[in-house]
């Protein structure tokens, strides 16, 4: 196949934790992309890249979302690639979450390479003070909440935000991330257990 025909256009922020479901991708739109087919792998690409980046945005936690933006292209510059080997019977996203879970995996184990030879505090995570009236603003409860986020294992972080922000089901879960239905279930249990350890009226205990 050519190079990837489009250039990635990125959104100005992430999502709110909780978006609206996602409109299905339509087969046939995906099958014409995997003919090399530009102007549908463009529309593909509209479709789920708000996903997209919201997804990698939060499994790597980024201070800064310049890898997050790195990532998610590279993610798709590989499913376009990998697209005539696409089996269409399959959902995409699922397909493409696949990939981009890949390379987001892949993206933590390097920047824990670099943290290791660099500083061995890096790994702390800033805590941020509950507020005593109980109402922290949606804003600092966000921040709250990614950073809770940050702080579980790769895995279980990965499930909780396929299955409770991209609403995948169990088996999707499952395809994207190579685990078996019961270990998903598990692994989002674990996140939702922590998680709800560490959020104290909007803070991290």
């Amino acid at each position: 196949m050519s190079p990837v025909p489009i250039a990635l256009r990125m959104p100005d922020s992430p999502a709110p934790v909780r978006p609206a479901a996602a409109p299905a991708i339509d087969p046939a739109l995906v099958a014409r992309a995997a003919r090399g087919d530009q102007a549908a792998f463009a529309q593909l690409v509209e479709a789920v890249q708000p996903r997209a980046l919201r997804f990698a945005a939060r499994m790597l936690g980024d201070e800064a979302r310049d890898t997050a933006d790195d990532v998610t292209q590279d993610a798709w510059v590989r499913a376009w690639r990998a697209l005539p080997r696409y089996d269409t019977r399959h959902p995409f996203e699922v397909w493409f979450f696949t990939i981009l879970a890949n390379r987001c995996r892949t993206a933590l184990r390097r920047r824990a390479l670099e943290r290791r030879w660099t500083s061995p505090l890096d790994d702390d995570v800033p805590e941020i003070g509950v507020d005593p009236t109980g109402r922290l603003d949606a804003a600092v409860a966000t921040v709250a909440l990614e950073r809770a986020l940050a702080t579980l294992p790769v895995e279980q972080r990965e499930a909780f935000l396929l299955r409770h922000v991209e609403q995948l089901d169990y088996d999707e879960i499952a395809a994207a991330t190579g685990a078996g239905v019961s270990a998903c279930k598990m692994r989002v249990k674990r996140a939702t257990d922590a998680l709800r350890a560490r959020l104290d009226d909007g803070g991290i205990r």
